[in-house]
């Protein structure tokens, strides 16, 4: 069974919608594109070279397919990550799409969470999916992520599309390492750990230290 990467950049008020640039995404009338910008260092450039490395293949939805499939392939020569995303098989969930043009792209035909399911199951590295907010929360909803690779901007954006959103399938996480860029962005990774669990706390449960609430 192939491992699903989601890979998101999100604002501390969980926000994912244009990090890249002012017209990645405008939609509801979102003004704020281009958020995470600022925050690029040459260290998380790198961090995110690792991780692209470990792919062996992207799922996209419409938005995001088509601002990587107007960009990377105008990439530099020797541009390591242009040269792996532009060389690895891409899958691409659109309703609306009738093809796909950039090198290696296959569009998903049917249900997507079966396609997606179909995939899992062949040979090969693991699937990464970047940005494709509204094709996130298809494979939420079917339970259909491995692993999640969150990094976290020191900002606050208030209104837009949002990584978790309604539907999405209780879990249990397992942290998987946090490191912090140079310029305060959290980066961290968390894999499949179960169902949810539950319990309670409080004086009257007997998990309680006496004198941590402060008096």
């Amino acid at each position: 069974m192939r491992n699903l990467l989601v890979t998101a950049f999100v604002s501390l008020d969980g926000v994912m919608q244009a990090p890249g640039g002012a017209d990645e995404d405008r939609d509801g009338g979102f003004g704020h594109g281009g958020w995470a910008v600022p925050f690029f260092e040459p260290e998380m450039i790198k961090l995110m070279g690792g991780l692209t490395a470990r792919a062996g293949a992207l799922l996209l939805g419409r938005g995001t397919y088509e601002v990587f499939a107007a960009t990377w392939p105008l990439a530099e020569a020797g541009d390591p990550i242009a040269a792996k995303l532009n060389g690895i098989p891409k899958y691409v969930a659109s309703r609306t799409l009738k093809s796909v043009e950039w090198q290696n792209s296959t569009l998903l035909t049917g249900d997507t969470a079966e396609a997606v399911r179909g995939l899992k199951e062949e040979e090969g590295g693991e699937i990464q999916v970047h940005g494709s907010a509204g094709l996130i929360q298809t494979l939420l909803r079917h339970d259909l992520v491995d692993e999640f690779h969150v990094l976290v901007f020191p900002v606050l954006i208030g209104s837009g599309k949002r990584l978790f959103g309604d539907g999405t399938v209780p879990a249990r996480l397992r942290h998987a390492g946090t490191t912090t860029s140079g310029t305060g962005v959290v980066i961290s990774t968390y894999t499949r750990d179960g169902r949810l669990e539950y319990g309670a706390m409080g004086p009257e449960t007997g998990n309680w230290e006496p004198g941590t609430d402060g008096r």
